[in-house]
């Protein structure tokens, strides 16, 4: 199943399920959601239920201490900086497309904004961007 249609389904999964999936006892979820890692929905029964999303960041979470060795609190800490960057990028991106809009009513075109923009970029800037893999470069 394609990443976009697992999307449009949301998935509903008991602790045993998610235990069992990631071969992780079910006490270590619990302290996950003790200390705040993970924050699955509870049904009316006051039973756990971890969503898609949650699963993705139980994975996020074991990676992390399984294969790079990070203890919890550095979890907590790469978590965190993970939500302040996903904001930050909203941000972005709001005030992106607020500067699109304004000098779209002054007649300046995306392009014209574009190549504004790469001419304040030093050169050694643009090259690393594109040393990097830049899907744009045409290099990998």
């Amino acid at each position: 199943m394609k990443r976009s249609e697992r999307k449009d389904k949301k998935g509903y999964y008991m602790i045993s399920t998610v235990s069992e999936r990631f071969e992780i006892h079910a006490q270590t979820l619990r302290l996950y959601e003790r200390d705040g890692l993970l924050k699955p929905s509870r049904t009316s029964g006051n039973t756990r239920v971890y969503t898609d999303e949650d699963i993705e960041r139980l994975e996020l979470i074991l990676n992390l201490t399984r294969n790079l060795g990070v203890n919890l609190a550095g979890v907590e800490i790469v978590l965190n900086m993970r939500e302040k960057m996903a904001k930050m990028q909203e941000e972005v991106n709001n005030f992106m497309q607020f500067f699109m809009e304004q000098m779209a009513k002054k007649g300046v075109s995306r392009e014209e904004v574009r190549e504004a923009a790469l001419a304040c970029l030093s050169p050694t800037s643009v090259e690393k961007m594109f040393d990097k893999g830049d899907p744009g470069s045409g290099r990998r």
